[in-house]
């Protein structure tokens, strides 16, 4: 496997590995990471930030020097099994496809040459992987989608995407945990309450773990909103 771990300023390192490891067992390495750090000669670690082909360690400065650490980190690593940290987590994400929540998908249908309801079925027809948290709290990059249905950002980003709205960038896809401004094109609208701050952990997704999403009607949607 090829690995780097480089310095970033006085207390924290980044681990980047190559495509030999996946992005659930990169999360599943940072949560043996936060759960055995001093059994594994960290001393000091406070916070494991998994993305997707890297973790970001962020250490208290009063403890060992960073080379010493360093050597530690890859002992860990040569020492870790994802066979022994079991499966990811699956959510099941109910998505309401109809036209007043998806403005972008009868772009994303004609350019492949296919209809809505084809792009729907390839949306809905696989897992994806959570690849890293960021953006935005509790925003999910999900990979990776047909190639089919993959679609760059748009040109000009909408000042306002509602919370729940799908989208699809490039090859990945993702659930706006909140309203915010947005580039991603929108091909539904989720009533699942993916981001609370009073919760804990407050982010649904977390990076490793696997979605599927399935279809559901606007009544659905409107009574599952209703009672979130």
């Amino acid at each position: 496997m090829t690995v780097d771990i480089s310095r970033l300023g006085e207390r924290a390192m980044r681990l980047q590995c190559g495509g030999e490891m996946t992005a659930t067992a990169l999360a599943q390495f940072a949560r043996h990471l936060r759960e055995q750090g001093d059994g594994l000669g960290l001393a000091g670690l406070e916070d494991v930030v998994p993305a997707e082909r890297s973790l970001l360690l962020v250490f208290d400065a009063a403890h060992q020097p960073l080379a010493r650490q360093r050597r530690a980190l890859r002992q860990a690593l040569a020492g870790f099994s994802t066979v022994e940290h079991g499966q990811p987590t699956v959510h099941r994400l109910p998505v309401c496809y109809d036209d007043e929540f998806a403005p972008d998908l009868p772009a994303i249908a004609r350019a492949a040459g296919i209809s809505k309801q084809d792009a729907i079925e390839l949306h809905t027809g696989q897992a994806y992987t959570v690849q890293a948290v960021g953006f935005a709290p509790g925003f999910a990059y999900l990979g990776s989608v047909d190639p089919r249905i993959a679609a760059p950002r748009l040109t000009t980003p909408r000042q306002r995407v509602p919370a729940g709205a799908v989208g699809i960038a490039d090859k990945r896809t993702a659930v706006y945990p909140a309203a915010s401004p947005g580039g991603w094109n929108i091909i539904g609208r989720c009533p699942a309450l993916l981001f609370d701050a009073r919760r804990d952990p407050p982010s649904t997704l977390q990076a490793g773990d696997c979605v599927e999403f399935h279809a559901i009607a606007r009544d659905e949607f409107d009574a599952l909103a209703e009672a979130r």
